[in-house]
Parts: C-alpha cells; structure tokens; sequence
C-alpha cells in the first residue's frame, strides 16, 4: 500500500483526481487529493496574497496533519512549482516526487514570464501591485482553458470534457505573478517526470532532462490525469514501485 498526495493543476482542485484516485483506492492505496487556497471547493477563499507560498502550506499542513509519512507526492502543470516547497519544509514525510506534465520552475522565477504571459518586468511590477493590496484579484485561467478547448478540444470523449469544463475555478493571480521560493533545482529526492505528447510543456520535458530526471512519455494531453486515468495511474504506480 502507497500513499499518494495528488497536487492538481492551474483552475483546478482536488476534484480533478477524482477518475485517478478511484483506480488508485480500488488497488488498495491510500490517496489524499488537497485543493489550494483560492481554487475549486476552496474558491471563496481566493484573495491577492494567495500565491505559491500559501498552497506550498496547504500541502504541508496535509502531511502534518494527517500524520503522512512516506508520501508519493504527485504533481500536475501548476502544482510542479509547489513541489518544491513542500519537499523543503517536510520532505522527511515524502520518498519520492511525480512530476506529471508539470511546470518547472528554478528560485526566483515567475510562472507568467516564464510561460510567456507577461515580460519579466511586468510580472514583477504586478506582483508589486498586489502586495500592495491593488490589481486584479483571479488571472481568468479557467476561462482562458474554456477558449482553448473549442479550438483545441481535450483528447477525451466529450461529456468527460464538458464535466472538466464546466467544474474549472478561477485561480489566484499571485500564482501567476509571485517569485518562486524553491526551485525544482533544490530537490534531492528521487524524482520522475511524465510528459504529454499533445502540450505546450514542452520546454518543461526539456528542464526535466536537463535535472537528470528519468522522463516517461504518455500519448496524450496536458489533462491526460482526466483523459486516461488508467494510463496514467499505470505510470505512476510503476514509477512508485
């Protein structure tokens, strides 16, 4: 029996396991799927000081919590840049990390300039303004996804689709804007990388290589956690012994 602590994605939450984590606990684990602040169920709670720091201790606060010991930390497009974080402060609880299509992040960097959505300095500035109690409290990420799909629809069948559609939350800009504390180039725990092959992550397989981490090809999308549950899950438990 495995613990798995299942990190989700940008406009998210914990409801998006809910195909991975029914396989998972039919095999007999134990699986912990925990929103961030400001996201999914937990959205009412979104605020312009909601950013990596906060969910990096939503997750912490889980293992503590919950007494997790020997947790496979699983992580998924946003929740890579929390990885980190979490691994720095209870790493003693986690034997190994599962970076699932994930954005990479290194000390310093910023999620909107990194991935392009803004420069550097407009990042900064903007996390200035919200620090400061001004600026635009959700980045609209769940509505940005929503207009990507029609051009670019999910590879699953359309009602599962339309379920994902329909459950995304706005997440909080501070995700986007903040300076990441803790790099990926800080882990030393064992660490795995899944990369989709229908993504635009694809800079992201790239920093996984470079990290010497062992990378696992899956043929489907960035969503292949609701896509191909099976598929994924086979890789996971795999990479986990």
């Amino acid at each position: 029996m495995t613990t798995f602590v299942l990190m989700h994605g940008g406009g998210m939450g914990g409801w998006t396991w809910k195909f991975c984590r029914e396989i998972l606990e039919a095999k007999g684990h134990k699986v912990f799927t925990p929103t961030f602040t400001g996201f999914g169920e937990r959205e009412h709670l979104i605020s312009r000081s909601a950013g990596n720091d906060v969910h990096v201790l939503d997750v912490v606060n889980v293992l503590k919590y919950e007494d997790l010991t020997d947790v496979v930390l699983v992580a998924h497009s946003y929740a890579g840049t929390v990885a980190p974080g979490v691994l720095a402060q209870v790493g003693d609880r986690v034997s190994r990390v599962i970076f699932l299509d994930a954005i990479i992040t290194h000390a310093g960097e910023r999620i909107a300039s990194l991935m392009g959505f803004a420069s550097e300095a407009e990042a900064a500035g903007l996390d200035a303004m919200l620090e400061a109690g001004e600026g635009p409290v959700g980045s609209g990420v769940h509505l940005q996804q929503r207009e990507m799909a029609k051009q670019h629809p999910h590879m699953m069948d359309r009602e599962r689709e339309t379920w994902l559609l329909d459950h995304l939350s706005d997440q909080p800009m501070r995700a986007t804007s903040c300076a990441i504390a803790v790099g990926a180039e800080a882990i030393t725990h064992p660490a795995d990388y899944v990369a989709a092959q229908h993504t635009i992550m694809g800079a992201m397989h790239d920093r996984a290589r470079a990290l010497g981490w062992p990378v696992h090809e899956h043929p489907g999308d960035h969503a292949f956690n609701v896509g191909d549950p099976e598929g994924v899950c086979a890789i996971i438990l795999k990479i986990a012994g």
